[in-house]
């Protein structure tokens, strides 16, 4: 009888060990198969900001990492990746393991960069899978203290007198730029446009006067305007923002249906796995839905969207048929920086 029980015993602990096994097994095997199982447990997931420090995107992605990271329970690390319009930055995303662990910060050039650039150096559709669109937001013209421009009316009656103005902008083929490019054309004005790399150097460059107007999102430029640092004459959108009730839209300044709104929004690599993309997409949707992160976004202008991944790849397909024609009909090309 001790020499049964002492068998039945040793046979139930190897039956046990092997089960364990099996399972530990299955769900290896399902891990590896969906690329989500261990996610977002193996490493810090980075967040490529694709322009430099200072600008929208930056401070975009720094509001997001801190809740995604109480979100997820995984570090979340901003990496600021600048150039050529978002264009270096979405690359080296694009270079990056599919894994989940790697996701990038976009803004409007994204939508006009392919109709912009010669040859990208990714596909926009193939190699990169839309993830968010995290909001929208009225852009601002601005102008420096030098410039002794005060009012829109003011730049557009010396404008329509024969004065060139120059206007900074993010970068050629920024949605700023080509929103003042429409308008100057709209009105027959013969503005010069200077790019820059990013927000930040912008804002230096008009703050210290080198630059008489720029144009950028109300979240980039409405602490400078809160400062004194600036003065705004008009906003993009077709409604006036509740954060600037003062500023007038072009629309209701002489220009009736002018309406170009700036946009953010986080991508990943194109071969990401769907169940890593959604869980991605619902993270992000919680974190904007977060009363601390909803009050910083619509603190500086920021209408938050979030939605599906769907919802963000209808949106840019809109804004690449929409900015891509106005590039191609107005012959836009990229220079040097």
């Amino acid at each position: 009888m001790k020499l049964t029980a002492q068998f039945g015993i040793k046979a139930l602990q190897k039956i046990l060990a092997l089960a364990l096994f099996v399972l530990g097994a299955s769900s290896l095997v399902s891990a590896q198969t969906t690329g989500s199982g261990a996610w977002p447990t193996q490493k810090p997931i980075r967040l490529i900001a694709v322009f430099p420090p200072g600008g929208s995107v930056d401070q975009v992605a720094r509001i997001l990492a801190p809740a995604l990271q109480s979100e997820l329970k995984q570090n979340v690390i901003v990496e600021n990746v600048g150039g050529a319009s978002g264009v270096i930055g979405t690359s080296a995303m694009t270079r990056s393991d599919p894994d989940g662990y790697t996701f990038a910060v976009v803004f409007d050039t994204h939508g006009v960069n392919p109709s912009l650039k010669e040859k990208l150096p990714y596909d926009t559709i193939k190699d990169i899978a839309p993830v968010i669109l995290v909001g929208t937001s009225p852009m601002v013209l601005v102008a420096s203290k030098n410039s002794g421009i005060t009012s829109f009316k003011q730049l557009v009656d010396q404008s329509k007198a024969g004065k060139k103005f120059s206007y900074g902008s993010i970068g050629i083929g920024s949605l700023g730029h080509l929103a003042m490019a429409r308008l100057a054309k709209q009105a027959g004005f013969d503005w010069n446009h200077i790019p820059y790399r990013g927000g930040g150097p912008l804002m230096q460059d008009v703050l210290g006067g080198q630059v008489e107007l720029a144009v950028g999102s109300e979240f980039l430029v409405k602490p400078h305007i809160e400062s004194g640092g600036v003065i705004p004459l008009v906003i993009t959108t077709a409604k006036r923002s509740p954060a600037l009730s003062n500023v007038p839209t072009i629309s209701e300044s002489g220009f009736p249906g002018f309406s170009a709104p700036a946009w953010w929004a986080v991508l990943a690599p194109g071969k990401t796995p769907p169940a890593v993309i959604d869980a991605m997409n619902k993270a992000l949707n919680k974190a904007l839905k977060n009363p601390a992160v909803a009050t910083k976004f619509k603190a500086q202008g920021i209408e938050v969207v979030g939605g599906s991944p769907e919802t963000l790849r209808d949106f840019i397909g809109k804004q690449i048929a929409i900015w891509g024609k106005f590039v191609i009909e107005n012959n836009i090309k990229e220079t040097a920086q």
